[in-house]
């Protein structure tokens, strides 16, 4: 697979393909590279978003606009199964690495492009960063408060892309292996946080209203927020009536609550929300924290730890699977996450995070063959 990628979305991509084995190489700017390089410092002196994104690759570094540097990428797309690309719009094109051109080349190449809102339309051209589609997309406009929208805390429109993108390519390859057929494929960050909106779509086409910013809280469903102890807080999300049934009966002692017609149905608790959950905040309180995830857990109710990022780095859960690895990077190893696609009959593996550059030289020698004298 080539990548000429930078910043998230296919980098997420092509991380998930090293991850299950695939050869990536990734091509970046001389001398400068993948600018997700430079957003950072903190893993070691390197950034923290490369080292998430770019184990288990390959680093070429090439001048895509030089003669030379088209003749190697030439060389190592007419070796590939995969291109991708999220380079601004129309830059691939510009360089005659287009979709088009590649396809032309060879009919059985995947090539797959990554752009903020796609080919066509009028936002065609704009440039698209997760903060701002994000914001184009509704999708800030449900996350917050009632006071104040934010984005959210990771970057979920590239996320959602890079998944997308992941999903096609192995499909895509699949089918190839039926037909013999590549593929041109285009993944839009606006279309793929469009559909990650889900619901919130559908309450504003079929019952014209807006979803509200609910904090913790879900627009559809009650009790379902944080709920205050004697030491601290704890998150219980009741999906349907059986689950307030056994809240309010069996883990706060009020069996008259559960046929109340007022609350009985998730409906009645939604249009009473203030009142819910002023009411089950008032039972929690009684309880300390561990007390209540106990009996939570034992009745069945969903709910969960209020964790920091401290929390995640040191959850019992991650230890207990023995999900942590360490990863080789050039400045010596750090603590990775397995992949969370776990196969019962080997470990995948996790890659050494490349230097820029770092495999530029066995990269050319390999070519050889197919390059002229001076490109190598």
């Amino acid at each position: 697979m080539v990548a000429v990628e930078q910043a998230v979305a296919a980098p997420l991509a092509t991380r998930h393909l090293a991850d299950l084995g695939a050869r990536v190489i990734k091509i970046e700017r001389e001398g400068e590279g993948d600018f997700a390089r430079a957003y950072d410092d903190t893993v070691h002196g390197q950034a923290s978003h490369f080292i998430w994104l770019n184990r288990g690759k390959e680093s070429i570094e090439l001048d895509l606009a030089s003669g030379r540097g088209r003749r190697v990428a030439d060389a190592l797309i007419d070796r590939a199964d995969v291109v991708i690309s999220n380079l601004a719009p129309g830059a691939m094109g510009r360089l005659g690495l287009g979709a088009t051109e590649l396809r032309e080349r060879r009919a059985d190449l995947v090539v797959v492009t990554i752009s903020g809102y796609g080919g066509d339309g009028p936002y065609r051209d704009r440039k698209a960063y997760d903060m701002l589609v994000q914001a184009e997309s509704g999708l800030c406009s449900i996350t917050g408060t009632p006071e104040t929208a934010t984005k959210t805390g990771v970057p979920v429109s590239d996320i959602a892309t890079g998944l997308y993108a992941l999903s096609a390519i192995q499909a895509a390859l699949f089918r190839r292996e039926r037909t013999g057929l590549g593929a041109t494929i285009e993944v839009s960050m606006f279309e793929a946080t469009a559909e990650w909106m889900g619901h919130p779509l559908y309450i504003r086409m079929y019952a014209g209203r807006q979803v509200g910013r609910m904090g913790l809280s879900h627009a559809s469903i009650c009790p379902y927020d944080a709920f205050p102890t004697r030491d601290g807080q704890v998150m219980i999300g009741v999906q349907n009536d059986r689950g307030w049934a056994a809240l309010v009966r069996d883990v706060l002692g009020r069996p008259d609550l559960v046929d109340d017609e007022r609350y009985a149905t998730n409906i009645a608790r939604v249009a009473r929300r203030a009142k819910v959950d002023a009411l089950i905040g008032s039972l929690t309180r009684e309880f300390d924290s561990v007390e209540l995830a106990d009996r939570l857990d034992r009745f069945g109710v969903p709910a969960a730890r209020l964790n920091d990022v401290a929390g995640l780095v040191e959850h019992p859960q991650l230890e207990a699977r023995n999900r942590w690895r360490e990863v080789e990077t050039p400045a010596g190893p750090v603590r990775g996450l397995l992949p969370p696609m776990t196969f019962s009959d080997v470990e995948l593996p996790m890659g050494r995070v490349p230097a820029l550059g770092e495999h530029t030289e066995a990269i050319l020698a390999e070519l050889a063959g197919a390059l002229d004298e001076g490109d190598t």
